[in-house]
């Protein structure tokens, strides 16, 4: 796998050894050439509003060209995927208190999102392949669960085809957190066009960077109006909006105002790698099937297989350790920083926004013993699109190899805990 795009900064390189260094997977791939000559404009003018412009705002089309691109009917770009999720929540018109069903396995910012919206997360348990577990989803969609919220989390989808099923056969609305699974397609369906709702990330460590940004689309006209309002279309500024303006004049006055906007310079930014997607969802599963195939032959190493009908778009590879005790873990990862590749192990890496049991502004936090054991045993590294075959091979061997220390060595390294 060769990627067709610009090389990193920092590519894979040779000491004076000739023993390899370990690839930068932190660096983003450049901003598309494309998107310069309209950043100098908007520079130049400084008009980054988006509701300046009397038509065709680089906010206004990047909504238009990203609804069309997932056969969505209106799509509404937002200050970050949080902000997406938590006016979707507040879109849907929930009572303060009401339930929502959310994965144990996500990142802190879901359920914020929830309290955010005065609603009250209900933790499902994950399983040791990082997806919902159904028969606990299905014990916990109870009469009171107001609303679904799926995330996919590091682009992972779970049984979808099931938890559609249920939450219509109960009445119940489901919201897709998409952040990290724009490309993924699910029986040929896109991930984020399923659910009510769907919502994605432009963050930097996402398929599109913009460093911050999201969108939310929908097929709802009237979801997609309130949405609209609240995210920070005051008096008549909705009237830039396509073809939701009888329903957002219906809802003028009646609804809070966030201020979750997105402006017009991050929308160029977004909209020049539109095009790049396709290419990037190619060369970043190519690159995920390279090493998961490696690692999957050491004895100490397990990538989950996909489920039947899903199509991954990752940007990052999920393992987990095998048959390793605490000691083990802890000098794997030591090991695999001494080689340059950083692993995350999410239960053991110190305040880890996706351990649950880190959100403690939830309150009293359920015992979710399946999810906590996968937590304590799942790794994650970054593996960039822009990544050569070359860079993919170190990154597998220094896994694989960081294993094999850990594991035939009569001494644990001490405790190393990575960040976000």
């Amino acid at each position: 796998m060769t990627p067709t795009a610009t090389p990193a900064a920092a590519p894979f390189r040779t000491d004076t050894d000739a023993a390899p260094i370990a690839p930068n997977v932190y660096d983003a791939e450049p901003i598309p050439e494309a998107a310069r000559a309209e950043i100098e404009a908007l520079l130049s003018s400084g008009d980054l509003f988006r509701y300046t412009a009397p038509e065709n705002a680089p906010v206004t089309l990047l909504e238009r060209d990203f609804a069309a691109m997932m056969g969505s009917r209106f799509a509404l770009a937002v200050s970050s995927c949080s902000a997406a999720l938590f006016l979707s929540l507040k879109a849907l018109d929930l009572p303060r208190g009401a339930k929502v069903l959310i994965p144990a396995f996500t990142f802190a910012a879901v359920p914020s999102a929830v309290v955010h919206a005065d609603c009250v997360p209900v933790l499902v348990e994950c399983g040791a392949d990082y997806r919902i577990d159904m028969d606990d989803f299905a014990a916990k969609l109870t009469d009171d669960t107001a609303a679904v919220l799926i995330s996919h989390m590091r682009g992972h989808t779970s049984d979808m085809d099931r938890i559609m099923a249920l939450a219509e056969a109960a009445g119940v609305p489901v919201i897709e957190d998409a952040a990290h699974s724009l490309g993924t397609l699910w029986n040929g369906r896109k991930i984020g066009t399923l659910g009510r709702i769907g919502c994605f990330s432009f963050q930097s460590y996402k398929m599109v960077n913009a460093g911050e940004g999201g969108i939310l689309i929908t097929d709802d006209a009237d979801l997609a109006a309130r949405a609209i309002i609240m995210s920070g279309a005051y008096e008549h500024a909705w009237k830039k909006h396509d073809g939701v303006q009888q329903a957002c004049a219906a809802w003028q006055n009646k609804l809070p105002l966030y201020n979750l906007r997105l402006q017009n310079l991050s929308a160029v930014i977004i909209r020049a790698q539109l095009a790049e997607i396709p290419r990037r969802v190619r060369d970043g599963r190519a690159g995920h099937d390279r090493v998961a195939a490696a690692l999957n032959t050491s004895p100490w190493l397990s990538v989950p297989a996909p489920l039947p009908g899903e199509l991954r778009a990752p940007d990052s590879i999920q393992f987990n350790l095998t048959g390793m005790d605490d000691a083990q873990a802890d000098a794997f990862a030591a090991e695999a920083a001494a080689r340059g590749v950083k692993v995350q192990i999410f239960g053991r890496s110190t305040d880890n926004a996706r351990a649950y049991w880190n959100w403690q502004f939830l309150g009293d936090l359920p015992d979710l013993p399946a999810t906590r054991a996968m937590l304590m045993n799942a790794c994650d590294v970054r593996l960039p699109a822009r990544l050569t075959d070359a860079e993919l091979d170190y990154i597998a061997a220094a896994l694989t190899g960081a294993a094999e220390v850990a594991m035939t060595s009569d001494t644990a390294a001490p405790v190393v805990a990575y960040g976000t």
